[in-house]
Formats: C-alpha cells, sequence, structure tokens
C-alpha cells in the first residue's frame, strides 16, 4: 500500500493544492545521500528526468520513458537561465534557442509576430504605500495618491499594450474574479499632498518596473508630492522593504502563489501577521475578512469570500495595483505544443516538440 495518509491539527482548506505545487517537490532517497545536501539530479521525473545541472546557469534533462503520463515527443530540454531579457530574445532571433520565456516588452516589436505567444497571467505589478510610517501612514494621503495614478497610461505606455489596467489584486486572467468582485468601502477622502516627500523603491530585476516607478513618479509629482526613487536588485531591497524604510514599493507579484488558493497572498500581504506585507497593513475589518475566507473550503464560495476580502483591503488603499500582466513568450517556427500557462509554472511538456 503506498497510500500516505495527511491529518492535520486544524482545517486547512487549500492543503490539496499547496501538496500539488511545484514547491514541493518529491525525490527518491538517493537525493538525500549526502548529509546537509539535496541532489535532484538522477533523482526525481515527470515527462523529463533532470540528468546535470550546472551551477545557475544551465540544466539537461532527458526524456524518462515511463512517465505514467505519456512518452514526451522531445527527446529532451536544454535549459539555459539568461536573466538579461533582451539576451534571451537574441537567443531566440537567432536559432539558439527554441523557446525564450519572459520576453521583456521592449523586445516584442523585435519578433515576428508569429514568434510571440501573449498570455494573460495571474501577475499583478502593484503600488504598496506604507501605512505604518511616514507620508501614507495617513488614509487621506493614501487616498490622494491613488486618486492620482492613471493605471491605463502604465499600461499602453510602459507595457506598450502587453498588460491590462489594474482592477484590483486579482486580474482578467482569473475569469471568475470579475463577477465575484465587490467594491471596495470605507476609503478616506483624499487629502492636500502638501509638498510631502516620497521615496519610491523597486528593483531592476524585471526591466519594466523602474519605467513603472518612473512613470509613477511623474504623477504624483504632478499631484503636489516631491517624490525621490530608490532602485536596486531585488535581493538588495527586500529586507528594507519589509522594515518599512520606504514610503512606497512597486513589486510585480503572482496573486496565486505556489498552491492557485486565492487566499493565500491575503494572508502573506495584508494582514498583521503576514509574513510579506510590504504595505505595513494591520487593519482589524481586513484581517477579519481574510480570517472569514481562510475558513471556507467550498471553492466556488472561497473565491467569494476571497473577493470580499480584496474589498477590505482595498479600501484601506493600501495598494494600488497598477497592470495585470501579460507574459510574452517567444517560439521558435519549428515549435510547436508549448504550454502557455497564466501561472507560469510550466513551459514545456509531453506534446511540445520540434
Amino acid at each position: 500500500d503506498h497510500r500516505v495518509r495527511v491529518t492535520t491539527a486544524d482545517p486547512d482548506p487549500p492543503l490539496p493544492l499547496r501538496l500539488s505545487s511545484p514547491g514541493l517537490v518529491v525525490l527518491s532517497a538517493h537525493a538525500y545521500a549526502k548529509k546537509d545536501a539535496v541532489d535532484p539530479v538522477g533523482t526525481a521525473t515527470g515527462p523529463f528526468e533532470l540528468t546535470e545541472v550546472t551551477g545557475t546557469t544551465a540544466a539537461t534533462l532527458d526524456r524518462f520513458d515511463d512517465y505514467w503520463g505519456g512518452r514526451a515527443q522531445a527527446s529532451g530540454v536544454d535549459a539555459r537561465f539568461i536573466a538579461d531579457g533582451t539576451a534571451r530574445t537574441n537567443a531566440l532571433r537567432t536559432g539558439e534557442a527554441d523557446i525564450a520565456e519572459a520576453v521583456p516588452v521592449s523586445q516584442a516589436a523585435s519578433l515576428d509576430e508569429g514568434a510571440r505567444r501573449e498570455t494573460a497571467t495571474t501577475r499583478t505589478t502593484s503600488l504598496l504605500l506604507n501605512t505604518r510610517s511616514g507620508a501614507f501612514a495617513d488614509p487621506a494621503t493614501r487616498a490622494t495618491a491613488r486618486a492620482a495614478i492613471d493605471t491605463s497610461a502604465l499600461a499602453e505606455g510602459v507595457y506598450e499594450g502587453h498588460a491590462d489596467p489594474g482592477v484590483g489584486i486579482y486580474g482578467p486572467a482569473l475569469t471568475w474574479a470579475a463577477d465575484k468582485r465587490v467594491k471596495p468601502t470605507g476609503r478616506a477622502a483624499a487629502g492636500g499632498a502638501d509638498g510631502k516627500t516620497l521615496t519610491i523603491a523597486t528593483y531592476d530585476n524585471r526591466p519594466e518596473l523602474p519605467e513603472v516607478a518612473q512613470v509613477l513618479k511623474q504623477q504624483l509629482e504632478k499631484a503636489g508630492f516631491t517624490v525621490k526613487l530608490e532602485v536596486r536588485e531585488y535581493a538588495r531591497l527586500e529586507s528594507d522593504a519589509l522594515a518599512g524604510k520606504f514610503d512606497a514599493f512597486v513589486s510585480a507579484r503572482n496573486t496565486m502563489l505556489d498552491t492557485g488558493d486565492p487566499v493565500s497572498i491575503l494572508a502573506s500581504d495584508y494582514t498583521c501577521d503576514g509574513g510579506y506585507n510590504l504595505a505595513l497593513l494591520c487593519d482589524k475589518k481586513a484581517d477579519e475578512a481574510v480570517s472569514a475566507a481562510e475558513s471556507v473550503a467550498d471553492t466556488a464560495k472561497r473565491q467569494g469570500a476571497a473577493m470580499t476580502a480584496e474589498a477590505k483591503i482595498l479600501g484601506t488603499d493600501a495598494v494600488v495595483p497598477l497592470v495585470h500582466q501579460r507574459i510574452i513568450t517567444g517560439v521558435g517556427a519549428k515549435v510547436s505544443g508549448v504550454l502557455l500557462d497564466p501561472y507560469e509554472r510550466s513551459l514545456v511538456g509531453v506534446g511540445t516538440r520540434r
């Protein structure tokens, strides 16, 4: 009997989603042969078996013929991890690569129309406002900032039409969200900017974010704020952002995280005890709404409860959803069967071939 029984101390509706997330990987015992080290090479399979890893730059996978889901059409995958988006796009254009993931908006026009695949994703770019200290500790000032931001200008300008204007924490890739959306209530009336000085931080790992921050600077200065920008690599920025050292933070976040559960991001990002609460929000009504959503097991009702909680959070003006991103995947002319996943978790599958 190979059945595994999992027992929790308290009800945990999204547990099946967590157990099936990419973050939870089942490896054979051989993966743990070395003390304090895990080696996935040769110790796990899907349609392909990982056979070689070269640091953080490359990996080689060979087809695993005994995969339960059927024999993959491709004999293997040579993966290269290239941080620079322009270099990724050039690799596709010159034939060095068959598939290029996350083509930057600035490079999309350099690809033939037939080589571009655009997919609405669950990733939302937002402006998180520091509700604990500084100018945005005042709800009226947060309301002023929200009212000053033109999200359509970001979608059409910075993203060149490859994004949708922000409508909430959840975007159009989640087709159920629109019909369940609840209008935010309890928002403060906008107050004057009064020349208040703001520091907006973001990271350059995603090339569009510094451009987004620059446009926000212009829009907020037009409303009467004085704005400074802080741009760093994400690894050098996160701890300061979580510590509240900035007035605002521009972030691109997958709203369904690893689990596909809509409530998880609300609990982690917008509650008093949230582990990734960049807005430093601690609002009793928001916490109560999120807690109520966490207890709902039925999928449709859980989605509805998540939208109710979203409205409570948006009502605090702790977060301004800016755009809902579409991911551009570059695909070579001879390649078919690429998986265009709105969760950004899959790319090559059983039916992918050249």
